[in-house]
């Protein structure tokens, strides 16, 4: 490949070389190539497991005191109380329950109220059984609202935990 100032000389119509010299830069540095970094998504359903898997490792039934163990769905609310050493369930109650579904009308989901009734419900269902002491699982929900009023109505109905 000709130098810079050769390539001058033959274009300008000189049969000699310019004498000026140009000034090559090094080659430059390339244009900053844009490092796409992406976070880690992770819904809020992964999340709610990964907080129950932390939370199973601590909490677990045996015969004497079993976990009451909540799941809440948009449309219901379930809870069962389940020994954990057998891997079954004892009592359980949910808002699919005629009890319950009769007596409130909820078409956009379970309210507090409903979660207080279903804590009732619970809470005569272990009492009928001989269960007075059970061990929470909140199931990776955050203790407050529907999962928070169902406990106190549960332990307002003769549960403890």
């Amino acid at each position: 490949m000709a130098s810079s100032a050769s390539l001058w000389s033959s274009f300008l119509g000189c049969g000699q070389y310019l004498s000026a010299s140009v000034a090559t830069r090094p080659n430059p540095t390339p244009a900053p190539s844009f490092v796409k970094i992406e976070a880690n998504v992770r819904t809020r359903r992964e999340d709610r497991i990964a907080r129950h898997v932390r939370i199973r490792k601590k909490v677990e039934g045996t015969p004497e005191r079993p976990r009451l163990c909540v799941f809440r769905s948009n449309k219901h609310l379930y809870v069962q109380v389940i020994d954990d050493s057998k891997m079954h369930t004892l009592a359980s109650a949910s808002t699919m329950q005629k009890p319950v579904s009769e007596e409130f009308d909820f078409s956009s989901g379970p309210t507090i109220e409903v979660a207080k009734k279903v804590g009732e419900v619970i809470a005569k269902s272990c009492l009928e059984k001989g269960i007075t002491k059970v061990a929470f699982d909140r199931g990776g929900y955050l203790y407050h609202g529907r999962i928070q009023a169902l406990a106190d109505a549960a332990r307002e109905h003769g549960l403890q935990f």
